[in-house]
């Protein structure tokens, strides 16, 4: 079994964590790193995935403000450029040249600063259902609902702004302008609290929500980046919403989104309960890395 090496490095306002399995210099094949990105997901959402590339040395991180990176300035909300400089550190402390990113979710929206940023950094990208509201048509209504969810979060706490975010992650199509009159299920319905415990540090509901769904990649810095970008979405994902925003990525940088097998965690073998297809998803994220060259 390949060891598991851990290490912290300080970044401003966080600690950030990561770990690093194999030889920094790539595999047997001479493949770079591959560094798998999630968000809000921590480094063990990765497990399943990361089994099925032992050829290669994987990297994983958890993001500030979850797991093993804590913030320590006490920002009530992270920034994408925050995130994208937090990557940035993770593979410049590797110091063995590019790199090859998976990135799925908050992490894809990350993952695509860091290239509009540091494109020398990372060989291919391949962005699973980036969640960036404003590329939709629909932007103005998804943002608002978004800012809901933050906003029930602060005011009532995690069991009815999650209520309302199940809502918009099981959705297809594009949001009504009445999306504000559709009735709601009871947070006990799903199983979450029904009492407010105070707290107010979540990394979905409170410090990543608004911040990820708001940004805009500049379309212009990703197609002049020396990366090759690859944008994908989840078969079982098709009108909903992550996988419409991939769909408008892809379209906007002059390409067609790739369909990856399962849904929008299809990476999942049991982490956090939720079972995608690992085995079929890996297979095709090893695809989607080849360069052909």
């Amino acid at each position: 079994m390949t060891e598991t090496k851990t290490h912290t490095l300080d970044a401003p306002g966080a600690e950030i964590t990561y770990d690093i399995r194999g030889a920094v210099d790539g595999g047997p094949a001479g493949d770079p790193a591959l560094l798998l990105v999630g968000s809000p997901m921590d480094a063990a959402g990765f497990a399943t995935l990361g089994s099925y590339f032992t050829d290669r040395t994987v990297v994983t991180y958890d993001p500030r403000g979850v797991g093993r990176s804590p913030r320590t300035d006490g920002a009530p909300e992270n920034t994408v450029e925050e995130h994208a400089d937090d990557l940035r550190r993770v593979i410049e402390a590797l110091g063995a040249g590019p790199v090859d990113v998976f990135a799925s979710s908050g992490g894809a929206v990350n993952a695509l600063a860091l290239v509009e940023r540091h494109g020398s950094l990372v060989r291919t990208l391949v962005a699973h259902e980036p969640p960036s509201a404003r590329v939709l048509p629909d932007r103005e209504v998804v943002l608002a609902v978004c800012a809901d969810i933050h906003a029930t979060y602060l005011r009532e706490g995690t069991g009815p702004a999650m209520v309302k975010f199940f809502s918009v992650v099981s959705r297809k199509g594009p949001f009504p302008a009445d999306w504000a009159d559709e009735p709601l299920a009871s947070p006990a319905e799903f199983g979450l609290p029904t009492e407010d415990d105070g707290k107010r540090d979540d990394p979905l509901l409170g410090l990543n929500m608004r911040t990820c769904t708001g940004y805009l990649p500049d379309f212009g810095a990703l197609r002049a980046a020396p990366t090759r970008i690859v944008i994908a979405a989840g078969k079982e994902s098709e009108g909903e919403f992550p996988a419409r925003a991939a769909a408008e990525i892809a379209a906007s940088l002059g390409t067609g989104a790739s369909v990856f097998p399962s849904h929008h965690g299809g990476f999942l073998g049991g982490e956090y309960g939720r079972e995608g297809a690992p085995e079929e998803f890996a297979r095709a994220l090893r695809e989607a890395l080849r360069t052909g060259e």
